[in-house]
């Protein structure tokens, strides 16, 4: 297929529409950047960072153009880890896009970008390619989109996870609401109510509250179909079921937040990465007998939240060609010290011990060796 550039016009303005949202959460104060300074610490401190990864040592001579496509809620991280790898490696230039998982996993899977060669990239003013060399997906490649991409190149992507997150249920702050389960999300957000019994929730009565709340509607915010964040909370909160046309559903992440910090009556879910000072996580238990538990480091990396996900990078690299140095260069950096103590800066959880390790062993296996520019 194609791409016009009417399309493209397209696709740059919902791109530009995110970046207008997210600046509109950071000049309102929205963010607490003092409180994830805060944490920051204690989230390396709980993931075992300062004994696992090793420091980043720069391979001299680095530099060329890299162009990350991907998903809406990777896309600080993302902006984040490439504006530290190039404090080390000031020639290498990159463009990030955050259009969403599923947009993206087709261009990567076509072997486009939106990015056009000498165009600025968002952020720091840094360049891409007109190909995108990594896929950063909030959600794996099905069995289909890996089929179509061996169809398209003749091989398999190489995929490695590189943070951890959560997909969290987000209220405004005024909301009392002191837990949901996953029963209930379904109830809340799902047509098909493969979990739930009985019927849709519309009210905040449903779910518990009482007093002036019990009567008061519940108003749905979600993802669009771009989002690879819609299709894990599809899949794994409502059990594969279709969401409920009442959901409205939001470009990015964070004009979603943005919506529910401007509505007492909202309920979302989205990346655990975007939490504002204006709106608050719902703990969240996986039964009716199970406690409620919030996101957090330990509770991700053990699995006990219920919506806990990797967030994934994915190389298009064919095993008889050779790697770009910059991009090889740049996952080794992210699976560093220096790379994970990024990934906790941008709100996101880093790999534990034994994840850095698979990495780097496939790293060192499959991607590090013959290293040579291609283009």
């Amino acid at each position: 297929m194609i791409t016009s550039e009417r399309q493209l016009q397209r696709q740059r303005a919902s791109h530009g529409a995110y970046s207008l949202a997210l600046a509109l959460v950071f000049s309102s104060g929205l963010l607490t950047h003092e409180q994830a300074t805060a944490e920051l610490a204690a989230t390396l401190t709980q993931s075992g960072t300062d004994s696992i990864a090793e420091q980043y040592q720069p391979t001299p001579g680095i530099g060329g153009r890299v162009t990350i496509a991907g998903s809406d809620t990777m896309q600080p991280l993302m902006a984040k880890l490439a504006a530290s790898f190039m404090a080390f490696q000031p020639k290498a230039k990159f463009g990030v896009e955050g259009l969403g998982s599923s947009q993206a996993i087709r261009e990567f899977l076509l072997d486009l970008s939106f990015q056009r060669r000498g165009d600025k990239a968002s952020g720091r003013g840094t360049e891409g390619t007109s190909s995108a060399s990594l896929l950063a997906s909030s959600r794996p490649l099905t069995d289909q989109e890996v089929k179509g991409f061996v169809s398209h190149h003749g091989y398999e992507p190489i995929g490695i996870p590189i943070a951890m997150d959560a997909v969290a249920m987000y209220v405004h702050n005024d909301n009392p609401i002191r837990s949901l389960t996953l029963e209930q999300v379904d109830a809340l957000f799902s047509s098909s109510l493969k979990r739930a019994k009985g019927e849709h929730f519309t009210t905040w009565g449903q779910v518990g509250l009482t007093d002036r709340w019990s009567q008061q509607p519940i108003h749905l915010y979600g993802r669009n179909k771009k989002s690879g964040t819609r299709e894990f909370f599809r899949h794994v909160a409502l059990v594969d079921g279709e969401l409920h046309d009442d959901v409205q559903e939001q470009p990015g992440s964070a004009s979603e937040i943005l919506a529910i910090a401007q509505d007492p009556l909202a309920v979302g879910y989205a990346g655990v990465g975007f939490h504002s000072s204006m709106v608050r996580i719902v703990p969240l238990a996986s039964g009716a007998t199970d406690p409620a538990i919030l996101p957090s480091a330990e509770t991700v990396s053990n699995g006990q939240y219920p919506l806990a996900r990797p967030l994934y990078l994915y190389v298009n690299k064919n095993p008889d060609g050779k790697l770009d140095p910059v991009v090889g260069e740049f996952l080794k950096f992210v699976n560093s010290r220096q790379g994970q103590e990024t990934v906790a800066r941008a709100n996101f959880y880093p790999l534990t011990a034994a994840q850095i390790s698979k990495n780097l062993e496939l790293l060192g296996q499959t991607l590090l060796t013959a290293q040579a520019p291609v283009r």
